[in-house]
């Protein structure tokens, strides 16, 4: 019911899924990164249980092949899932199900890959990994909508279009860039906006918001409404 993009930019250390498919909130289930170890999706007739798994194996280091074979040692659906994950090697791997509805496969690459199932065809699949190979001098949000624009101008889900999402992490224990398109005629038009949304609202703040360096974050009232004060926003905290 979907396709999607893994991705490793080591010149960054940033992990990347991005995803859209004909079903609500995709989002919530499909792909998962972690800081410092990798990025994974699982999808078709998802097992949300998998993509912990293996990036828990792939934080041991073990290979993402390796770590997908694992996971899905005990899941009795195995044939039914369709998961691809990257690490922090840029190592990738797949698992397409037998039972996964056609059109139904994948394509991993050095650093990244591709997957997906309930396609029109194979050239969804190839349009996305060729468009973000190409897409090289974007930034990387930029990159992963540019493929999924080449996939579904390829055709994409078989059913429509409907849900978006795309995950960024890079040195924290949540992710830089989230956001998600749960219900919309056009997830990733949609989803460009939110990104500029993103960019305006939320990234200028990211300087201030506690990390794993600095756990508290700013805390000085005046810095804060002095930022306030420029924006135009009349507001204070309470003393």
């Amino acid at each position: 019911m979907t396709w999607s993009i893994v991705a490793f930019d080591k010149a960054s250390g940033t992990f990347a899924a991005a995803v859209t498919t004909r079903a609500f909130a995709v989002g919530s289930r499909a792909p998962f990164v972690r800081a410092g170890v990798g990025a994974v999706c699982t999808q078709s007739i998802s097992n949300w249980y998998l993509a912990p798994k293996i990036l828990d194996l792939i934080e041991r280091d073990i290979e993402p092949a390796a770590a997908i074979e694992v996971a899905l040692r005990a899941d009795e659906g195995r044939h039914l899932r369709q998961v691809h994950a990257v690490d922090r090697h840029g190592r990738t791997a797949a698992w397409t199900g037998r039972n996964c509805v056609e059109w139904a496969g994948h394509r991993p690459g050095e650093g990244y890959g591709v997957a997906g199932n309930m396609l029109t065809g194979a050239a969804v699949v190839d349009m996305t990994f060729e468009a973000f190979h190409q897409g090289a001098r974007l930034p990387l949000p930029e990159r992963l909508l540019a493929a999924l624009d080449a996939g579904q101008q390829a055709g994409g889900d078989r059913r429509g279009r409907q849900s978006a999402a795309m995950l960024l992490a890079t040195t924290e224990d949540y992710p830089d860039v989230d956001i998600r398109v749960d219900d919309h005629a056009e997830p990733l038009v949609e989803m460009r906006r939110l990104l500029g949304v993103y960019r305006r609202d939320v990234a200028p703040q990211r300087p201030i918001r506690p990390t794993r360096a600095n756990p508290s974050g700013e805390t000085d009232l005046e810095l804060m409404e002095a930022d306030w004060k420029s924006k135009g926003v009349d507001l204070r905290f309470r003393r």
